[in-house]
Order: C-alpha cells, then structure tokens, then sequence
C-alpha cells in the first residue's frame, strides 16, 4: 500500500464519525416548478418511498460519463423509474455543447426498484476540476468511467484521490465503449489496471465491482448484451455494493451552499445539499461563512428535485426559498444552519498529509511563505500555513504528514472532523482534516 493511501487510511479511521456525514452539494439550479408541474399534471409533491442515496459519475474527460448517465436514465425511464434526458439535456451550457465535454455537475434524479438516486455528472476535464471535488463532495458511492480504448488516465487517477478524500469510501467501475475492443486480453490489462489504482487509493480494489459495456450501445438500442443488460448489471451492482448511509438527522441543520439565484416575485433562493439535520417550512435559519457577519432570515418554501416539501432533511438536495435576503448577500461556500448551531473561522489546527510527485503532488517542499487554495465543503479560500511550534524556518516535503495551522483569507464554516483539499496550478497537493477551531 502507497504512503497515500496508509495515510488516508489514518486520515479515515481517525474521523470515522465524520465520514457517515453526508457531504453538502447541490449542482444544480432549482426553478421552484410547482405550479408548471400542476399545469402538466405531475406530482408536486416529493414523496419519500424509498431510501435516498446520492452518486454520481467520475472519470477521465470523454470517457463517457454524461452518455452513460444518459443511458441510465434511459434504461430506468423504460421501467417507469425515471425521466429520459438525452446527452444534451444534460450538458446544458452552450460551452458544453460546443466542447463537447461537460464543464459544471450535472444533477440527474432516477429509481431502481430499490432506492431513489440524486445522480452527480462530474466534469472530466482538468480545467473544471474545481467543480469536479464539488460534485464529488455530494455523493454516498461514486460510478468511475473508464474507457476500454484508453483504460487509466490522468483524471481517473485523481478523480479516485479527491473522492477518496472528500469521503466516498464505495466505487464501481463500469469500462466504457467495449464495442471498440476486439481484443478480450485488452480488457484484462483494463481490469487488472483498475484494481490495482483503486487499492493504490484506499479502495477495495480486488472486491469492488467491475462491469463492462458500451453506454452509446444502450442509447441507440444496439447489442443489448453489451447495452441495455450492462446498464442493469452496473445498477445492480451499485445497489448492492454502495451500503445506504446513515443519515445524521439528530444534529441542528446545516447546508452548505452551491448555487444562488433570484425568482421573480418569489425572492432569493440557496440551494445545496443537505450535511445534517432536519429543517421544516417556515423555520428560521442563519447564513454563515465568508464574513463575520450572520444573516438571520426565514425559510418559507423548500423544494427538492423540483417538487415541493414541507422539509428537507440530511442526505437532500434542497432549494431554499429565504425571505429577506438579497441574492448578491450570498455567494457558494456559506452554509445555512440552526440558530447557533455554526460559526465562520478563518485560523485552524490541521493534520495534513502532502501529495508526493508520483501521487500527482509537488515535486518540491515548500515553506510558510505558501499560499494555496484551500478546498473545504463548498468553499475555496486563499490560505497560509504555519507552524503550531513558531518554528517557521523548515519546508515542508512531498510525502509529509505534519500538523500545521491554516489561516484562510476570509472565514469559513469549518469545524473539527472537516475534511479538506490544498490545490495549486491546476492540481491537488495536499489532504488533511481539520483537528481544531483556533481563536484568532
């Protein structure tokens, strides 16, 4: 086992109780849609009839993360359990659909015949992998996409590391685009490739589910024994491989949030996914993060999946309508939270682990004249490091588990147990956990 994944491993066993907390991200805009639902005649009404586990797809760029999102959709939309939404209506901005690839977390809603999924399309390319450590950060269980043609590349890789590290501790693979394949020893090597990266990363590489198949073969209704039967294998065996969590919904309430926008008429609505707790309709919250100032407002709507409820709970991707509360007030990385429950810090006690160069990190140390991003539930700050001992004359080295204090730029909603990335030029170099909340 590498030193990153003996040190993640540490990382895990030391914050267990922190891991089973569902992480807050919510990728898309709700429209509060209620009364265009009515009109249509569809349910307004978001009904919990199954258990909620959120997921999504990971992977290299253009391996086939949003078409076989699609064909997901496809496939359960022919059993009554979903909505087809085609490779477009996935990858809805128009850079998107001129690349080619997808660049923000699309978010997807389907069933099986045993759960009901919130689906996250990750984007694949490293340009945009800010968003993808966001979606990442919103899921119970990860699908990797990997192509046949290509088998690991370099965002598969640290597609695996920011997963691993933001909390998704169960993965299936599903090998994409094996109709390109004539040579069955070529899928092996993929295969043999796959468990060993994912051992190398923490995973249960020789345990975790491999499926092969050619999601455009189940779009276009092509080979079902390639199509259609592999998206129910890969459904099956996600299912049955990533355990339903826990939710925590005894602890005050608290979103992180994602996305912002106005409702005309309506008012400002924050929505993101839910981290613990429970909120009903009508209840009061406060807005917390990025200054050091609190936002008391009311909740007066809540909507999920673009169907109205009377709460939202851990585990839920929510819309917020706030009463008061003008839209350039808020911005991504606040957290919404129970009266009293969260308070925003800018200096923190950290045990932080430094990515090696052939982990994707550093090839060089670094001293406390370093100044990162910091990566913590939906925000990202410019952050400074220190000694705790004031001994600030030593580098810090690829491959180094040291405690350290982190100073962010502006205050953040961050506590004891939070997990965090370090990212600078375009890659991630470090991963640590927050031990303590300092007095400034």
């Amino acid at each position: 086992m590498s030193s990153l994944a003996r040190s993640a491993n540490l990382l895990f066993r030391s914050s267990r109780a922190s891991l089973l907390r569902p992480r807050a991200v919510n990728p898309i805009q709700h429209v509060f849609l209620g009364d265009k639902l009515a009109a249509r005649g569809m349910a307004t009404a978001f009904e919990r009839t199954k258990p909620h586990v959120n997921i999504g797809t990971i992977g290299h760029v253009d391996h086939g993360k949003t078409t076989l999102t699609a064909a997901i959709t496809k496939h359960q939309a022919s059993k009554g359990l979903a909505q087809f939404l085609e490779y477009g209506a996935i990858d809805k901005a128009p850079e998107e659909r001129k690349r080619g690839i997808t660049i923000s977390s699309a978010h997807i809603e389907y069933a099986t015949e045993a759960r009901h999924y919130s689906h996250v399309d990750c984007p694949g390319h490293a340009d945009y992998i800010k968003n993808m450590i966001t979606g990442a950060a919103n899921m119970d269980g990860a699908i990797i996409v990997v192509a046949a043609s290509d088998g690991q590349m370099p965002q598969t890789r640290e597609h695996l590391l920011l997963a691993r590290q933001v909390g998704v501790q169960k993965i299936v693979v599903f090998v994409n685009k094996v109709d390109a394949i004539d040579d069955p020893e070529m899928l092996e090597l993929v295969e043999l490739e796959m468990r060993e990266l994912l051992s190398t990363y923490g995973f249960e590489g020789e345990e975790t589910p491999i499926v092969f198949g050619s999601a455009l073969c189940a779009i276009e209704d092509r080979r079902p024994d390639i199509g259609s039967e592999r998206i129910d294998a890969l459904l099956q065996a996600v299912d049955t491989w990533i355990p339903t969590p826990q939710r925590d919904l005894d602890k005050p309430f608290l979103m992180s949030i994602e996305e912002v926008f106005s409702i005309p008429g309506r008012g400002t609505v924050a929505s993101g996914r839910v981290e613990r707790g429970l909120l009903k309709r009508d209840s009061e919250v406060e807005i917390i993060g990025t200054t050091n100032e609190v936002i008391k407002t009311k909740v007066t709507d809540i909507e999920t999946f673009k169907k109205s409820c009377s709460e939202s709970r851990a585990g839920d991707n929510s819309g917020l309508l706030l009463r008061g509360v003008r839209r350039e007030d808020l911005r991504r990385g606040m957290v919404i939270a129970a009266p009293g429950s969260a308070k925003a810090n800018s200096k923190f006690m950290v045990s932080m682990y430094v990515l090696t160069e052939a982990e994707g990190g550093r090839r060089t140390g670094f001293g406390v004249q370093y100044r990162p991003q910091l990566f913590i539930r939906t925000a990202d700050e410019a952050a400074e490091f220190s000694f705790p001992d004031g001994d600030q004359s030593r580098r810090i080295m690829p491959g180094d588990n040291v405690e350290m204090i982190v100073k962010t730029h502006r205050p953040v909603a961050a506590e004891a147990g939070q997990r965090f990335n370090i990212r600078e030029g375009g890659r991630t170099v470090a991963t640590g956990l927050v031990t303590r909340v300092l007095e400034e």
